[in-house]
């Protein structure tokens, strides 16, 4: 009888801690739909990221995407729905930030990771779908107000407004360069001038203009300008080259060869200024 009882007690305890595990589980999820899914795509949705109606569900809407991209990009581009969706799951610190998307056409994995880091998101799984193909520019909304809603940590609007900048400028700059270097240049100069504390712009111009070049892009003024403004802005943020390279794990290598590299970015004052005080130390040791 006492076995039986035991037993049965033990069976309780396991049933009660799988339930206690999953809602803790649960806390850490946060789905953000696009306000316009159709109740069967929202479905669809739910069914991709492999939850259900019981997980935390936050909305996205095209207003949303209007405020923080509609001055950087085509209006086209943003349209009038809020359709691509996101699954933000909060990892364990040190975890670093993972991104995998489908059905997006504009925006790709690394523009998500690497404007999630300027936003400060940190430690997240993060998963952009859509019913049906979609430029993608709502999901990043959705990254920060699920990333916020999980750990109760608010993302200034700054915070907000620059991200958005950076993946709208740096998809853009793809369609004109390609892909694969926009997000490389761009990358490139954000660590470079972060790792530095480089702020002004015509420093932040002589590293836009010594990157391109080192990865054999040819910019017009324009888009020189364009980088120049965006990574101003970026240089406002509190963001470190430490936090970065925890967070983008598989490329903490290639950061590293980043800021090791020296770029001549004093103004033609400044080496007035040390070719003179050289030639005094030399005349008088």
């Amino acid at each position: 009888m006492r076995k039986k009882t035991l037993i049965f007690i033990l069976m309780i305890v396991l049933v009660f801690s799988s339930i206690v595990y999953a809602d803790k589980e649960g806390e850490n999820i946060v789905v953000a739909l696009g306000k316009n899914l159709s109740t069967e795509q929202r479905r669809e949705m739910l069914n991709f990221f492999d939850v259900d109606e019981n997980v935390k569900i936050i909305e996205i809407t095209n207003e949303e995407e209007r405020e923080y991209l509609g001055k950087y990009i085509d209006e086209k581009l943003i349209g009038t729905r809020a359709i691509s969706s996101v699954y933000v799951e909060k990892l364990p610190e040190g975890e670093g930030i993972t991104v995998e998307s489908h059905n997006i056409t504009w925006v790709t994995n690394d523009m998500y990771r690497n404007a999630s880091v300027t936003a400060g998101v940190k430690d997240a799984k993060i998963i952009v779908s859509s019913p049906i193909k979609v430029s993608g520019t709502a999901a990043l909304t959705g990254v920060i107000k699920a990333f916020e809603d999980i750990t109760g940590e608010e993302i200034t609007e700054k915070e907000k407004e620059i991200a958005s900048e950076e993946i709208a400028k740096t998809a853009t700059l793809g369609n004109e360069i390609g892909q694969e270097k926009a997000e490389e240049l761009i990358n490139n100069i954000k660590i470079y001038i972060i790792d530095n504390n480089i702020k002004s712009k015509g420093s932040i111009k002589k590293v836009v203009e010594q990157m391109a070049n080192d990865l054999g892009i040819e910019l017009t003024a324009g888009q020189i300008d364009q980088i120049v403004s965006l990574m101003r802005n970026i240089s406002k943020l509190n963001l470190d080259i430490d936090q970065i390279k925890g967070q983008l794990k598989d490329i903490s290598g290639k950061i590293d060869k980043i800021t090791e590299q020296n770029i001549e970015i004093k103004s033609i004052l400044e080496r007035i200024l040390d070719a003179i005080a050289s030639f005094f130390n030399r005349i008088f040791g």
